[in-house]
């Protein structure tokens, strides 16, 4: 087998697609999140905490000079993106627990008892009496 139909038996596979989909939502959902913690959550916390703009939160090292760029550690933009992980693991959490429970809804449902046809029926009678003679 050729290296690229191997490749392709592969990457159709249906656990392969639905990865591909899961990691292409992923990526919007992050950026999603992103923007409602950038515009929305940090913000007001910035006000509380007295007209702070995380963005701007950095521990200057080193002070350009003409050869040389700063070197900065922007300690706000970690803070925003701790709090982006937090609110996507929690919304993850939460998806995994639904889905859980919906699953464990499903598996105690009891299985349907199949109603027995009439003309089954009689045919197992007829069967029963053929063999008791």
């Amino acid at each position: 087998m050729s290296v690229l139909s191997e490749f392709k038996s592969f990457a159709m596979r249906g656990n392969v697609v639905d990865m591909a989909v899961g990691i292409i939502i992923g990526a919007a959902f992050g950026k999603i999140v992103s923007s409602f913690v950038n515009d929305v959550i940090m913000p007001p916390i910035g006000v509380l905490l007295g007209g702070v703009n995380f963005r701007d939160l950095a521990l200057v090292i080193q002070q350009a000079t003409e050869s040389q760029a700063e070197v900065v550690i922007k300690y706000g933009m970690f803070v925003q993106t701790v709090i982006d992980f937090i609110i996507i693991a929690f919304a993850v959490f939460v998806g995994v627990k639904a889905m859980n429970s919906m699953k464990a809804k499903e598996e105690a449902k009891p299985a349907a008892v199949a109603e027995v046809p009439e003309d089954t029926k009689l045919l197992a009678e007829i069967r029963d009496l053929l063999k008791k003679s």
